[in-house]
């Protein structure tokens, strides 16, 4: 089956489309060129019934207009740099302060707001791809970045990102989509029960910048070793919790060597549908959708709720190029940045 390709829009005067990748189970994704996003993925319940678990819009629009990153691939630099500013060869790089004092998923323009370039690789894959010029939001060196999505008969939606740079540089991409297993107009998530394969996890201070070295999550609400409901401890009473509104805290993944490893598996008891998350990254942002307000209208006119949805973000550590100790994500020339992350969905 080829991918499917329909008008979406237009933005920054170029024309967005949206292509749609089918598999044997019939599964759905849609993707579209517009911040090379993840606008909606069809999957089947315990019954065969499909919803569409990912938060979104019906055109190009709603990404314009609405906050949120919904689905949006984010960078240079996703998640957050304290102060918005970092030394890179005993330089300094002022960049927007777009989060509070913070710089915030690649500035005030990232790559979640431009129009990517589309190429077609497969009867169920698309790679999207862009330039992004030296200088831009003030990073350094013109940066070639390529992301390619492609659906399995299995049920895996793969992301395989790649990028070069014409000078040293930072890159911390990610995928934002918000999921949603009970179908993205279907409430809250509460009662999807998550785990997470990671011991230990980094505290924020109230701008969700880390304190420090990671923590344990044994004996705290941030405890996803075994399977726990995203509701049960989301309003508990600790200082964390509080700094995130929630939960919107990086996670120190279990790993050895730099392969894909599993980093979390979300299930929704009702429907029994399954999704679960493996990547080469060293962390993963798992953040509950606190800050959706109810003034995100999503696909269909659908109000999105607080706790709405919820993101697996890998990625490298929030403000990880001000902490020595924390993995690099310092892009040298002649180097190539890797990334791969798999979300498969299922049912129990």
């Amino acid at each position: 089956m080829e991918v499917r390709r329909s008008p979406f829009g237009t933005a920054n005067g170029r024309p967005v489309e949206l292509f749609i990748l089918t598999n044997a189970q019939g599964m759905e994704v849609g993707l579209t060129n517009f911040g090379a996003s993840l606008v909606s993925w069809k999957t089947p319940d315990k019954e065969g019934r499909l919803a569409d678990i990912v938060l979104g819009y019906d055109d190009v629009s709603g990404y314009q207009t609405y906050g949120g990153y919904l689905g949006a691939l984010v960078g240079r630099y996703a998640n957050r740099i304290g102060n918005a500013y970092f030394e890179l060869n005993g330089k300094g790089y002022q960049l927007a302060k777009n989060d509070g004092e913070n710089h915030l998923h690649g500035g005030n323009v990232g790559f979640s707001h431009r129009v990517w370039d589309v190429e077609i690789t497969g009867s169920a894959s698309v790679a999207f791809s862009l330039v992004s010029p030296d200088g831009e939001e003030n990073y350094p060196g013109t940066l070639k970045v390529r992301v390619e999505y492609s659906l399995s008969d299995e049920g895996e939606l793969r992301l395989d990102y790649n990028a070069t740079s014409d000078q040293d540089t930072i890159v911390n991409l990610t995928n934002h989509a918000y999921f949603n297993l009970k179908g993205h107009d279907q409430g809250t998530i509460l009662d999807h029960v998550v785990t997470i394969n990671a011991e230990h996890y980094l505290p924020i201070d109230p701008g969700a910048i880390p304190l420090g070295g990671p923590a344990p999550v044994a004996g705290t609400p941030f405890d996803f070793r075994t399977p726990k409901a995203v509701g049960a401890e989301i309003d508990a009473d600790d200082e964390q919790i509080k700094n995130g509104s929630g939960y919107d805290h990086n996670y120190v993944l279990n790993r050895t060597g730099s392969g894909l490893v599993k980093a979390a598996e979300v299930f929704h008891p009702e429907t029994g549908r399954v999704l679960e998350v493996y990547t080469t990254k060293p962390g993963m942002q798992f953040y509950s959708g606190n800050h959706l307000t109810g003034g995100n209208k999503g696909k269909g006119g659908y109000i999105y709720p607080r706790r709405g949805g919820l993101c697996l973000e890998t990625q490298f550590y929030p403000d990880s190029i001000n902490r020595p100790s924390y993995p690099s994500p310092i892009l040298r020339v002649g180097e190539e940045y890797r990334h791969t992350t798999v979300f498969r969905a299922s049912v129990r």
